[in-house]
């Protein structure tokens, strides 16, 4: 995808106000990469982004041109998600999400679906590497999850496109 002329800003979400954004590109960008989860497991997770998984992490949005276009949330070190709209994938949009967290929230750890080749081809380019397998995922579903750590930060920014915002 061609970058967008529009400067990356990446920002703290500011609460449950956000929350119907977020689940949007999460739907954009599960869609798009995550073929092997069935219907009712989406329909699952969709349900408990917002009441369960948002909650219990810090979360942060990117965003261009005010438009929120990514996001991730992170607990004690570890990248529990993150997400980019479909039509923004390729952009440059998650480098900076991934530099965010690891800049200013101490991300050493993520775990990835080992069927989303694209997630660890992301996760691989950027430093982390395989240290454990799942067969299981963390609610006891079939789709293998590889755990990732990262061992030296390709890159604490992201060829200053994004500029992260304090609130």
């Amino acid at each position: 995808m061609a970058a967008s002329t529009e400067e990356l800003t990446v920002r703290p979400v500011e609460g449950p106000s956000e929350y119907p954004a977020l689940v949007e590109i999460w739907r954009s960008a599960v869609r798009a990469t995550h073929e092997f989860l069935d219907d009712a497991d989406f329909e699952r997770i969709e349900t408990d982004l917002s009441p369960v998984y948002f909650p219990a992490v810090t979360l942060v949005v990117a965003e261009r041109g005010g438009r929120p276009i990514g996001f991730a949330g992170v607990s004690e070190g570890v990248l529990e998600m993150l997400f980019v709209r479909n039509e923004a994938r390729g952009d440059g949009v998650g480098s900076a999400l991934l530099a965010e967290a690891i800049a200013h929230h101490g991300v050493t750890r993520v775990d990835v679906n080992e069927q989303n080749a694209g997630a660890h081809a992301f996760y691989l380019a950027r430093g982390f590497r395989v240290v454990a397998r799942s067969p299981l995922d963390g609610d006891g579903r079939p789709y293998p999850i590889l755990h990732l750590r990262i061992q030296e930060p390709v890159s604490p920014t992201v060829d200053g496109h994004a500029r992260r915002h304090e609130h």
